[in-house]
């Protein structure tokens, strides 16, 4: 019996990169009637529901003089898709899911309010796969207003192989999703913070 894929919940947000920083916020903010969420000189969450973010841009300003032949950060345009997942267990099965085909993330970022896992197409076209962390959008955006996010909006590598042995050995998703670390990430992503 074949088993059944694991598909996402839902489309979570897009992330574009861009040189008109200021300028694509207020046009964002006006056209979906959002609010900021958060915002610093490199990066800003924008969302125009209850979801902690759905919009989110990059400030290439700052970020111009990272890239890679895989992500060619230093043009402007979308940087990447998110997908939601149910659960971060479900979300380790998607993992399994796409190893088992030859398919591994490029990158493994505890975020705060996410964990995530980001993919990238042939063409280099980037998804994040994401799981939440907090059980209410309330709980998300009261993070993303404390002095954890502040101190590091992007978030945490880890290990994918040993998040998903820990929840093998019987560890909860509530011991698992808060993130205990708040030091940056370095090169590309770290940039993001200012580094």
């Amino acid at each position: 019996m074949q088993e059944e894929a694991i598909r996402p919940k839902t489309f979570a947000h897009i992330v574009y990169r861009t040189y008109q920083f200021d300028t694509m916020l207020a046009w964002y903010v006006k056209v979906f009637n959002a609010k900021v969420q958060y915002q610093n000189p490199v990066i800003a969450f924008v969302t125009y529901d209850d979801e902690h973010h759905r919009v989110a841009l990059l400030n290439l300003s700052i970020i111009k003089g990272e890239s890679s032949a895989r992500a060619p950060r230093g043009q402007p345009g979308m940087d990447h898709v998110a997908y939601g997942y149910r659960s971060l267990t479900e979300l380790m099965h998607k993992y399994v899911e796409l190893k088992g085909k030859a398919i591994t993330p490029y990158w493994c970022i505890h975020h705060g309010i996410t964990v995530s896992l980001y993919y990238a197409d042939p063409d280099g076209n980037q998804m994040e796969f994401q799981a939440d962390c907090f059980a209410s959008n309330d709980d998300a955006n009261t993070f993303m207003y404390g002095p954890n996010f502040e101190v590091n909006p992007i978030g945490v590598e880890f290990d994918p192989e040993d998040m998903l042995r820990r929840l093998q050995a019987g560890e909860t998703e509530a011991d698992l999703l808060p993130r205990r670390e708040q030091l940056p990430v370095s090169g590309i992503r770290g940039s993001l913070l200012g580094d």
